[in-house]
């Protein structure tokens, strides 16, 4: 095996030498960890990079694939060409049609170079032999030739074209964005298709079940209220204390990819979303313009939701929900994305799984209640905290929470 992991090596250092085969590898590692593909391709952290995740959609689930160097499983016996089809195109090695849980949709801007970086670390990481489990889409969203269709009317094949009249900080967020960090896979909410409404780019979506944020400059939805120094702080450490806290999926995101990207890359994605057209959310509110702290005895009332947050949530965050170091307030929507909207899901969600988010400087950490609590228990609790601490209006119950359960099992 070690033979086999230094052939990529070996092979480049020949074409562009020893000084320059290294440089590609780096910053085909930097790109793939910018793209995003170890969370998505990862679902056991022993085994990086080996597939086997279920990505959920309206339509059932899809698997992501094996992409390490094994060359029965993996992808290292692609060539070049049929890697770059499949990154830009959405065709596998076999002609395949690809669903868009892999968004060729926005790696199709990637540039020639960058894609081959990426393919070259690929090409290193060490083979992990195992199938790609099957797809579980329901009838007829499991026929792969209709992706030809649904392509025709979502997708269209382009490269990035810099924007001369835009400073090179602007073109390189809007290539980080738009391609290789494919903001708008999530942030962007999707038609009964699935393909994005364009016209609510980046503005915010429900993605199995999380509620992604809206990256646009609206000051009351979006981040037009937040600093910079708030914004380099979230993508790097997952924490912006008053503005959001990385949750679910974001956390990911962060743990995975942006705490590695540079300064200089974060700020361009910054000065690019800074200017893309606001978009306004129906009803939405400053989240400081609600919630209160909790009276410290709150175990005599009679409600179920606040003796359960008694229960579980105060040793950490406070009896009256203002938290203390490390663990964060949860007044003014302290848990950001759960709290402050007129919807629970990323609220339950946090309950029944939990936060696990690493980055080099810090671990939060937060235990699941899943299997503590019923669903009627969780939709009480959620209740007491958005009734206290975060937007009144957002209401659940046990039908919605168990909903939220069963997404991804």
């Amino acid at each position: 095996m070690r033979a086999r992991l230094a052939c990529p090596i070996v092979l480049l250092a020949c074409v562009f030498g020893p000084a320059n085969a290294q440089t590609t590898l780096t910053q085909g590692e930097y790109l793939v960890r910018a793209g995003g593909c170890m969370s998505c391709h990862t679902a056991d952290p022993e085994r990086p990079f080996a597939g086997g995740r279920p990505i959920p959609t309206p339509f059932g689930s899809v698997f992501a694939p094996n992409i390490t160097s094994d060359r029965d499983t993996g992808i290292g016996a692609w060539t070049d060409a049929q890697f770059v089809r499949a990154m830009r195109e959405g065709i596998g090695r076999n002609g395949e049609r690809l669903y868009p849980a892999f968004p060729y949709t926005s790696y199709t801007l990637l540039s020639d170079a960058d894609l081959l970086a990426m393919r070259a670390y690929l090409a290193t990481v060490p083979p992990v032999r195992v199938a790609t489990p099957r797809n579980t889409l329901s009838f007829p969203f499991d026929q792969r030739w209709l992706m030809a269709l649904w392509n025709l009317v979502n997708f269209s094949p382009r490269r990035f074209v810099r924007d001369p009249s835009k400073s090179a900080e602007w073109n390189r967020g809007a290539y980080l964005v738009e391609g290789l960090g494919h903001c708008g896979e999530c942030h962007t909410p999707r038609d009964w298709l699935g393909g994005l409404k364009q016209r609510e780019r980046l503005g915010g979506a429900t993605i199995a079940g999380w509620q992604a944020g809206n990256l646009t400059p609206d000051r009351v939805a979006g981040i037009g209220a937040w600093r910079d120094d708030e914004l380099l702080r979230f993508l790097s450490t997952g924490a912006a204390p008053g503005r959001a806290y990385a949750l679910g999926p974001m956390a990911e995101v962060v743990s995975s990819s942006t705490q590695y990207l540079t300064p200089a890359d974060s700020r361009a994605m910054i000065a690019y979303l800074r200017a893309v057209s606001s978009v306004a959310v129906k009803d939405a509110r400053v989240r400081t313009s609600f919630g209160r702290p909790a009276r410290a005895d709150i175990t005599s009332l009679d409600s179920p939701g606040a003796r359960f947050y008694a229960a579980a949530c105060a040793s950490c965050h406070g009896v009256t929900g203002e938290g203390s170091k490390p663990f964060p307030s949860l007044v003014h929507d302290g848990v950001s994305g759960a709290l402050g909207t007129a919807t629970t899901g990323n609220l339950v969600l946090v309950i029944l799984r939990g936060v696990n988010r690493q980055t080099r400087d810090s671990h939060a950490l937060m235990p699941a209640f899943g299997t503590q609590f019923t669903d009627e228990q969780i939709a009480d609790l959620s209740n007491y905290v958005t009734a206290q601490f975060g937007d009144p209006r957002a209401k659940t119950d046990a039908k919605a929470v168990a909903r939220l359960r069963s997404i991804g099992q």
